[in-house]
């Protein structure tokens, strides 16, 4: 069996590569990735290194990133990608492609599985945020073009369901990127600063604040994160921030980073080993931003979350998670219900709504036991209740 998976940054990838790995370990299987997008980035951290560290097996690479501060470059830098790999794809000739989550890539290999009249599994589909950022029509428009699903929670499930989309082609089994948690080298707080040079007895936050979809937050996005770092530091904590995502306002963000350059409390990071990474996650004092990571991840570890702004709201997540809104006393605030007894009482009997973190064997286990070619027709019609339940 030929499978072939694309990645084209560090996020999805992460959120995969536990399923990769037992795909991989298979004498039965041809696995191979399609590497692009920021992986290949020096400015976004070059992630490749760690598919490389992973040994697996690299079909081809796309330098395919538009390094612009715009959605147009987003849909380029897509484009670049569809037309650099159709042929290579077409010449593999896999029996089952997979990939995951939202961004403009997704869809481009939704639209080979059809045109290609290729099996595909679309992981983390039937998710939903009220933001109106285009990641969630491009989740759903993806989901249509794929010939099964793999969801993390009967939520998600439910609603490809009334998106059309057959029973028998929707399996849930967990978020995947919550097995990385059972499976890494835990590095101690102390530990971590001699890494980072750091000379300090100061707990930290861990920061990952991508831009808005919003456009009038996004607009102020510098100020915004400002008011984040500069709340964290008023608590005395340190400050751990991760590089942002390459969506439209990156740059300002970017800036206010440089900034903080010389400042001893605040410690930017583009790129970690994942054992590096985990450990920082699992020894922060909380998550703030608006990553997924909060909204997936952060409950298998007992941390609180602040979501700050229209990112990720009103998105499905566990106990541990608050929202507020991005002026400096309503993060400060925010910052003071996750940091006071009660809410860290509370975190210690949490239950993360997607999984138990044995996800990708699930997902293996289905890969090896479906026909998938049986069900490359997508005949279903959405107003005839019998096809889709």
């Amino acid at each position: 069996m030929r499978i072939l998976g694309f990645t084209s940054s560090r996020a999805d990838y992460d959120l995969l590569s536990p399923l990769y790995k037992l795909l991989n370990d298979d004498d039965t299987i041809e696995f191979k990735l399609i590497v692009s997008g920021t992986h290949l980035s020096h400015e976004y951290g070059y992630s490749k290194n760690e598919i490389i560290k992973d040994n697996f097996d690299v079909l081809i690479e796309i330098e395919n990133l538009l390094i612009y501060d715009n959605k147009k470059s987003k849909l380029k830098t897509a484009s670049i990608l569809l037309n650099s790999i159709i042929d290579v794809v077409d010449m593999f000739k896999p029996d089952l492609l997979l990939y995951a989550g939202d961004r403009e890539d997704v869809i481009m290999y939704g639209l080979l599985s059809v045109f290609l009249e290729v099996p595909s599994i679309h992981f983390y589909g039937g998710d939903h945020e009220m933001g109106g950022h285009e990641d969630t029509i491009i989740r759903h428009a993806t989901s249509k073009l794929s010939t099964f699903h793999f969801v993390s929670c009967e939520e998600h499930k439910q609603r490809l369901i009334k998106l059309g989309e057959n029973v028998n082609r929707i399996y849930n089994i967990g978020a995947l990127s919550l097995d990385k948690f059972f499976n890494y080298t835990h590095i101690k707080k102390q530990e971590l600063y001699e890494k980072f040079n750091l000379i300090s007895n100061k707990d930290f936050a861990l920061v990952i604040y991508h831009p808005s979809p919003n456009k009038e937050e996004n607009e102020k996005g510098d100020l915004v994160l400002t008011n984040i770092i500069e709340n964290i530091k008023s608590k005395n904590l340190l400050v751990f921030v991760s590089a942002p995502n390459s969506d439209e306002g990156n740059k300002k963000l970017f800036k206010i980073i440089e900034m903080y350059n010389n400042d001893n409390d605040v410690i930017f990071f583009k790129n970690l080993k994942r054992d590096e990474f985990l450990s920082l996650f699992k020894e922060c004092k909380f998550l703030i931003g608006n990553s997924s990571a909060g909204i997936y991840e952060a409950a298998t570890i007992k941390k609180g979350v602040i979501n700050v702004g229209e990112r990720q709201k009103n998105r499905l997540c566990s106990e541990n998670v608050i929202f507020c809104d991005v002026e400096y006393n309503s993060i400060s605030k925010a910052i003071d219900i996750v940091l006071s007894k009660k809410f860290q009482y509370k975190l210690k009997n949490i239950k993360n709504i997607y999984g138990y973190g044995n996800s990708a064997y699930k997902a293996y286990k289905l890969i090896k036991s479906i026909n998938f070619k049986k069900m490359i027709i997508k005949s279903e019609d959405p107003l005839n209740k019998k096809e889709i339940l």
